[in-house]
């Protein structure tokens, strides 16, 4: 849930891979003054069409289920003081007064801990003291953002859903999809680098589309096609509208951008859009902000990294299109043409430029 300075409500969906920024996003701190984020949910929503023909979600959960590892006062301060008891904490490792730690919980790690497996851990030794995947669990109603109305059964109008994954190349800090079949085409390629990539080049790619491939029980070309029929049972003016973020775009192998609560600055721009009151510019991925679009008051930047975070490689993108196509035609008949169709469709606009 999210509140402008002048006290517009909109509500933000969004789908990320693991580890990707979603309890993060869920409780996000502004650093822009005047904007205020509450929280509905950090893991799952359910989604349906209401009789008007406004997509609303609801949080099916009574809590929260975070990665640890990473999670601080200073990454995400309202998750640390959503644990201030009824927790369970799986895979983490034990301090010696009976408290627990994970890896980036402070900036020094304690001289002595019992690890993730019971054996003796020091900051000497050759393992992490927590498993890379552990995890704390923490009922909702603790957490210091949680929205008053965050149980309503009728649940919330979904205005916009971002979708993004872990891209230290190609993908923008934030695209805005043309369309409802181009943002299902966003979705359905959503991706994260499993190695860091050389420059100009792409990694390898581990594809989660819609961030949902480890809980999807059936043919993901029909979960596609679903998401395609259900745009087609409302308006446009009526569906929210789809962005893809991606945080972790890199330049010399370090982050252009700084993430965490300066993340409110392209939920700005994406609120903007919403309200009609953001300009954007036509890519070939789709539309992006112009470099002065985003507000940086007060961020220290490196130079042209507003370019950078926006920049298109044609090349790299073709490429990128191409392993799309390979990735696709492993769905045989069953691969709904709409998806193709965005595919050349982007092919084009690269070939235009």
């Amino acid at each position: 849930k999210v509140t402008n300075p002048a006290g517009r409500v909109r509500h933000v969906a969004a789908a990320f891979p693991s580890a990707c920024g979603k309890t993060n996003l869920a409780m996000l701190q502004p650093t822009l003054p005047g904007w205020k984020v509450e929280t509905i949910g950090d893991d799952i929503c359910w989604m349906r069409l209401d009789a008007d023909g406004r997509l609303r979600a609801i949080n099916p959960e009574a809590g929260f289920f975070g990665v640890a590892p990473g999670t601080s006062l200073s990454t995400n301060a309202n998750a640390i003081h959503t644990l201030t008891g009824n927790c369970l904490f799986t895979n983490v490792a034990l301090t010696d007064d009976g408290d627990v730690w994970w890896e980036g919980l402070t900036p020094e790690p304690p001289a002595h801990l019992i690890d993730w497996k019971g054996n003796d851990w020091t900051p000497t030794s050759d393992t992490l003291s927590s498993h890379p995947n552990s995890r704390f669990t923490a009922p909702a109603v603790q957490c210091p953002t949680i929205a008053p109305n965050w149980q309503d059964p009728a649940g919330v109008v979904i205005d916009a859903i971002l979708f993004g994954g872990r891209r230290a190349t190609n993908v923008p800090l934030v695209t805005e999809a043309f369309d409802w079949q181009h943002g299902v085409f966003m979705g359905a390629t959503i991706a994260s680098e499993q190695t860091a990539a050389a420059e100009g080049t792409i990694g390898e790619l581990r594809r989660d589309p819609f961030a949902m491939l480890p809980f999807c029980g059936y043919n993901m070309a029909h979960y596609w096609n679903h998401w395609l029929e259900m745009g087609k049972s409302s308006s446009p003016d009526k569906l929210p509208r789809i962005f893809q973020v991606n945080w972790f775009r890199k330049k010399d192998g370090k982050f252009l951008w700084p993430g965490f609560g300066d993340n409110s600055r392209v939920i700005a721009w994406v609120f903007g859009r919403l309200e009609q009151e953001a300009v954007a510019e036509q890519s070939p991925l789709g539309n992006i902000p112009f470099v002065d679009g985003i507000d940086v008051t007060g961020l220290e930047l490196r130079e042209s990294a507003m370019a950078d975070l926006f920049d298109v490689d044609v090349s790299a993108w073709l490429a990128e299109a191409a392993l799309t196509e390979d990735y696709f035609r492993k769905f045989g008949s069953e691969m709904p043409v709409e998806m193709y169709d965005e595919l050349n469709n982007l092919k084009q606009r690269l070939a235009a430029i």
